[in-house]
């Protein structure tokens, strides 16, 4: 067996469900395309991709001895349609990846296995391991060796697995035959353009990520807009609709992999039991999960969010008792958030506001105490 399908078939085994091959300048025009999107700005507060966009316009900028790219695929693919907790607006929606064990480490860990049995395999080399923590251009990658191809969501989308697939690369000093890249196949279809509920797409392939509920609900730090909170509905932690709605998914198949299987307690949770996490019991429920890296405070401001658009006025209780949350991220979150369910009651505690020592909250209380007046 030569030294490709040699790697192909231990990478089987080990549970990943597609390997292919390209080469370290493979995908030449991504750089260009990745800058002209970071100058505009589209990016938004993730200063890491621009801090590193020089290292990531290819494998040789990041690593120069760098001569091919092993990319992977894991199916993580839903046993249920994603978009079916929207349905549940008093339960959070999730979104399919954070509902199981954080992959990152299942995934780099089988890279390290597959990279040590590669470099035993060709008596030599060198490798290096990546899972989406480092400035590589996993999909470009991923089209250029086969897997795929970056779809108008900007996501990859694979004729077997649809939109779900997890990618890590091994770069590596061995000259490897390279496979043939996969051809775009989204022909004329604006499925992931127009179900996007913030319209965060700018064209085809172009996202603003300033838009993007993922975004809002993860990477942003700070309040989340206000002319987005209606339309993130009850999503609170990421978004899949546009994956979810891709035609490829009649392909899709569930992953077969355990450890990926979502759980049970993180399947549309009651909002009412979210709000109520201090920041020990946040820590024990996201306990090895993506979840958790985004800290309690940022998760119930999502929370206060869908609980605001909830339209259940018995939430409205939690909603009040976090006005004195000790975190100003969640009490300016809750006043939104109990204006949306029973605004007399917010008219009825402006001593709350009148004692509010944070300057984004109180801004908060005056928006809605002005919405409240006209």
């Amino acid at each position: 067996m030569d030294l490709e399908n040699a790697i192909r078939a231990r990478a089987l085994s080990l549970g990943f469900d597609a390997c292919r091959f390209t080469t370290a300048d493979a995908a030449p025009h991504s750089a260009a395309r990745l800058r002209a999107w970071l100058d505009m700005g589209a990016h938004g507060d993730m200063g890491w991709m621009a801090d590193a966009a020089d290292r990531r316009a290819a494998p040789t900028a990041l690593w120069p001895e760098t001569r091919s790219v092993v990319m992977l695929g894991l199916n993580y693919g839903p046993s249920a349609n994603p978009l079916e907790a929207l349905d549940r607006p008093q339960a959070g929606a999730i979104s399919v990846y954070a509902r199981h064990r954080d992959y990152h480490d299942l995934i780099k860990g089988r890279l390290k296995q597959l990279a040590g049995f590669m470099l035993a395999r060709a008596g030599g080399g060198e490798v290096k391991v990546f899972v989406d923590t480092a400035p590589v251009m996993e999909k470009p990658l991923a089209e250029a060796a086969g897997l795929g191809w970056q779809g108008k969501h900007t996501n990859l989308v694979s004729r077997d697995f649809g939109s779900w697939l997890f990618l890590g690369a091994i770069f590596t000093t061995l000259a490897l035959v390279p496979d043939r890249p996969e051809r775009d196949h989204c022909g004329s279809c604006r499925a992931c353009l127009d179900v996007c509920p913030t319209q965060a797409f700018i064209g085809p392939r172009l996202l603003d990520a300033r838009r993007c509920v993922s975004y809002l609900t993860i990477e942003n730090k700070g309040p989340i807009p206000r002319a987005f909170r209606p339309a993130i509905g009850n999503r609170i932690y990421g978004c899949d609709d546009c994956l979810a709605v891709c035609p490829w998914n009649k392909f899709a198949q569930a992953t077969r992999e355990a450890k990926l299987a979502a759980r049970d307690d993180l399947d549309s949770p009651p909002l009412a039991e979210l709000a109520r996490l201090d920041d020990a019991g946040f820590r024990a429920l996201f306990s090895g999960s993506p979840i958790k890296r985004i800290g309690r405070a940022r998760f119930l401001r999502n929370v206060l969010i869908a609980i605001g658009n909830s339209r259940a006025p018995a939430l409205a209780a939690e909603a009040e008792r976090l006005l004195r949350d000790p975190d100003p991220l969640i009490r300016g979150a809750a006043v939104w958030a109990l204006a949306r369910l029973t605004p007399e009651r917010l008219v009825a505690l402006q001593g709350e506001a009148a004692a509010e020592a944070d300057e984004t909250v109180r801004e908060e209380w005056a928006k809605e105490t002005h919405s409240l007046k006209n």
